[in-house]
């Protein structure tokens, strides 16, 4: 088990995963030989408040140990020893005040294809440069090159990492995605700078400027290294700290609101679809929506006295749709003759708590680069179960931080901010009607598990993005309107129709690009990834 704050596990997996032996230099300082192309990366060395000299000196020694030997430095002349002049590499900036004025300076007289920005109290890892170089030679131009990071505490032991995911927009507006260390194609950098002042405040200058140029790239141009390859000196940051730096995003709904059309699954379990119903007629404020109940052979007489009322409301109808329970053909069905330019899919089990959920949905389904849409979906305990789904590794498919407390955070604020991810649970899920029938509705070969995934899957496929927010929040009773797939028959069934998505979707579940590979996300825990996953670019180039 491992968890945000629990340092030991990471300084055991550093040591017998992340530690360069002389075996790895020497593959490393042959495979340069033959490496194209070789970048010359300019270092901009970043003025840091409240730095000891000698950490000064250790960040540019970890810049001159470096194994990749392309590069040259940029520093402020009082930042650089009388020594300087003994490596024609490092390069001596004038007298300029202040970290954006300094980075100008430094950006102009760059010679190298991409600019690192370095604050002056953050180590390179022995092999950074070289991984950012084999990831700029990649097929397709590269503007951008970050990676993942941690600390180093007072003792020197490697502590805090931040483990990112692929360039994801939504996690950017809402906090520094690329983080400390990130390589910036000269050219571009050069427009973006020219396009706009920066922040005089050195603390604010790293995320700022990472913003702008990476909203300013096209998104196939960023490439994350998922690899720790830089160390930042001192003490981590508060927990509470952790989700950011910039406000909230807010998407207002539009005016007139689109139609929503709810598709609601039941075979009886009258007071859970009473229960829902009552939340989307009487706690929901959002103003055009119709109800589908879609009924799959109910047979109580409360269900049946239940559904008479609800016809009498002429926001609800009953669809009756008998036979054996399909959970893609019911919702199929449903959706072709739903009116709403919007489809919610709604678990008859779920319930609402505050009533600007679905605008919050509604706000993210009607953008064009969207496919679908998911909640934060709680237990009745208040226990996270569902923040987005992780694929991998090999077939594991789980929820994401699922079991967390109900105002955790998560790590660097992956429970409070929105984000994109691989798939979301139809358990709530918001799509757009057109979206919904362009990707192919739901397979209907996946009578109950895994149609939501492979949706989402599907609308990867199709250029969309799959996005989660935390501000849409209801409780999930998950399961209890069919059970949980326990007994013989139920697991058969489950097992079956996870072969026949394996066999779909093949060696695509392992490469989730919103899914760390260091990481591996369980049911019940999450590890650090041993063996890694990833192999070492040094070792299989």
């Amino acid at each position: 088990m491992w968890s945000q704050g629990d340092d030991q596990p990471y300084k055991d997996w550093v040591a017998v995963h992340d530690t360069l032996r002389d075996s790895d230099r020497q593959v490393i300082l042959r495979r340069l030989v033959g490496l194209r192309p070789r970048p010359l990366f300019s270092i901009v060395l970043l003025p840091a408040e409240d730095i000891a000299a000698a950490d000064a000196r250790r960040v540019i020694a970890s810049v001159q140990g470096q194994l990749y030997p392309d590069w040259e430095l940029l520093a402020p002349a009082d930042q650089l020893g009388p020594d300087a002049n003994d490596d024609h590499r490092l390069r001596r900036l004038g007298e300029t005040s202040g970290a954006a004025a300094l980075f100008d300076e430094a950006v102009g007289a760059a010679r190298g294809a991409f600019v690192v920005p370095l604050p002056c109290d953050t180590l390179l890892a022995e092999a950074a440069l070289y991984e950012l170089a084999v990831a700029a030679g990649r097929p397709g131009e590269a503007d951008i090159l970050y990676s993942d990071e941690d600390r180093c505490d007072r003792a020197g032991d490697r502590v805090a990492p931040r483990f990112k995911t692929a360039w994801d927009p939504e996690v950017a507006q809402e906090r520094d995605a690329l983080g400390l260390i990130a390589a910036y194609r000269t050219s571009r950098l050069r427009r973006v700078l020219a396009s706009a002042g920066a922040s005089s405040d050195s603390v604010s200058f790293l995320a700022e400027l990472s913003h702008r140029a990476a909203f300013d790239a096209a998104a196939h141009a960023i490439r994350h290294v998922p690899a720790v390859l830089c160390h930042r000196l001192g003490a981590a940051p508060p927990a509470a700290a952790a989700n950011g730096g910039r406000p909230r995003t807010f998407r207002p709904a539009p005016q007139p609101a689109p139609l929503v059309s709810v598709i609601i699954l039941t075979r009886d379990r009258a007071e859970l679809v009473e229960q829902c119903v009552d939340g989307l007629l009487n706690r929901t404020d959002y103003p055009a929506l119709e109800i589908l109940v879609v009924d799959n052979d109910s047979r109580e007489e409360a269900t049946r006295n239940l559904f008479e009322r609800l016809g009498r409301d002429h926001d609800v109808r009953v669809v009756p749709h008998p036979g054996a329970f399909n959970f893609s053909a019911l919702n199929n069905r449903a959706a072709r003759i739903a009116r709403g330019e919007i489809l919610l899919l709604l678990n008859n089990d779920v319930d609402v708590i505050h009533p600007e959920w679905l605008a919050e949905m509604v706000s993210h389904a009607i953008r064009p680069d969207v496919g679908a849409v998911g909640a934060k979906l709680l237990y009745a305990d208040g226990r996270i179960q569902h923040a987005g789904v992780v694929l991998g590794p090999g077939r594991n498919l789980v929820h994401q931080l699922r079991g967390a407390a109900r105002d955790d955070p998560g790590p660097f604020g992956e429970l409070v901010i929105t984000r994109t991810v691989s798939a979301v649970t139809a358990a709530c899920m918001a799509v757009r009607k057109s979206v919904f029938f362009e990707a192919g509705c739901f397979d209907e070969n996946l009578r109950i598990a895994f149609n939501d995934i492979d949706f989402c899957m599907r609308l990867g496929d199709s250029g969309y993005r799959v996005v989660w927010t935390p501000h849409a929040e209801l409780f999930h009773l998950e399961s209890a309107s069919r059970g949980e797939d326990t007994g013989s028959e139920k697991h058969s069934r489950s097992v079956r129709e996870l072969d026949y998505f394996c066999r779909v979707w093949g060696s695509l579940i392992d490469r989730d690009p919103f899914h760390n590979p260091n990481v591996v996300y369980g049911w019940e825990n999450t590890t650090l990834s041993a063996p890694p996953r990833r192999a070492r670019p040094w070792m299989t180039i």
